[in-house]
């Protein structure tokens, strides 16, 4: 995995640059929710908000896009997933979106869900040949979660998601600490991307990528993988969305984006988290 990676991955903090704005004087007077629709009704675009940065880790691109969303977490829960399968290389892509998905439920603050979830991660773990190590967390964050604890929950959850792709490494499984970075992005760029569709504002649209670069940075991860595991049948979908997704959303020239742009982003990411999570 890279260096930016790593970093992205540990840090806690949250950014959001809003590079170019420039805010009517008009607007200026209005509320802070008319501030944060940047001329949309006049059709002026102005240079996009940058709602990623390299030290946010997806508790954080979630809890950012709470801020400029009006989320309803619960309606955002997926479906349990399948057995664990006997392709690693989906199980680990797998754990990933799970990890995804307890930064969503901990945004929910459902404790049933949470712990539900917690022992889906606790099976798809025991497949990869670590559930013994870490089942002690997960249990202590299920407990969390059902005593309420939920701000310290959340910096537990951001280091039992280090602690996981610790041991795989550990266990010389370092394509699949890799793809449970990945898992767990894509699921958040999922669930991100539903709640854009849902938001009218258009200066709120490129939310749903957070960054082009998020979008380059997890393309040179799975660049990164081994070639038979970047190889493989079950990744190719994934490769195929993320480098849509850059070609779509990194055109400089490419002006407002449309909401034929979230849209088409969203079902994109849906149905290959489906392929790939819960088939």
């Amino acid at each position: 995995m890279t260096e930016n990676t790593n970093r992205r991955l540990t840090g806690t903090a949250l950014c959001l640059l809003l590079a170019g704005v420039h805010l009517p004087a008009q607007t200026a007077q209005t509320s802070k929710s008319g501030q944060d629709s940047i001329a949309a009704s006049a059709g002026e675009f102005v240079a996009p908000p940058v709602f990623w940065t390299e030290d946010q880790t997806p508790a954080d691109f979630l809890e950012m896009a709470g801020r400029h969303t009006k989320a309803r977490w619960r309606a955002l829960f997926r479906p349990k997933p399948t057995t664990p399968s006997s392709d690693r290389t989906k199980t680990g892509f797998t754990l990933g979106s799970l990890i995804g998905e307890s930064f969503l439920i901990w945004e929910a603050g459902d404790a049933q869900q949470f712990r539900n979830n917690n022992q889906d991660i606790v099976s798809y773990c025991r497949s990869l040949g670590m559930g013994e190590k870490i089942m002690p967390r997960l249990m202590a964050q299920a407990r969390m979660a059902e005593m309420d604890e939920w701000k310290d929950l959340r910096q537990e959850i951001v280091d039992g998601h280090q602690e996981i792709m610790r041991l795989l490494r550990e266990q010389q499984d370092e394509d699949l600490a890799v793809l449970v970075s990945i898992g767990a992005w894509m699921r958040s760029l999922e669930i991100v991307s539903k709640l854009v569709m849902e938001t009218p504002e258009v200066d709120k649209r490129p939310l749903c990528i957070g960054s082009p670069a998020l979008l380059a940075e997890l393309r040179q991860d799975f660049a990164s993988l081994g070639g038979t595991t970047r190889r493989s049948a079950l990744l190719q979908p994934l490769i195929t969305v993320l480098s849509e997704l850059e070609k779509t959303w990194g055109n400089a020239k490419a002006g407002a984006p449309t909401q034929s742009m979230v849209a088409g982003t969203h079902e994109r990411l849906r149905t290959m988290m489906e392929e790939l999570t819960l088939k």
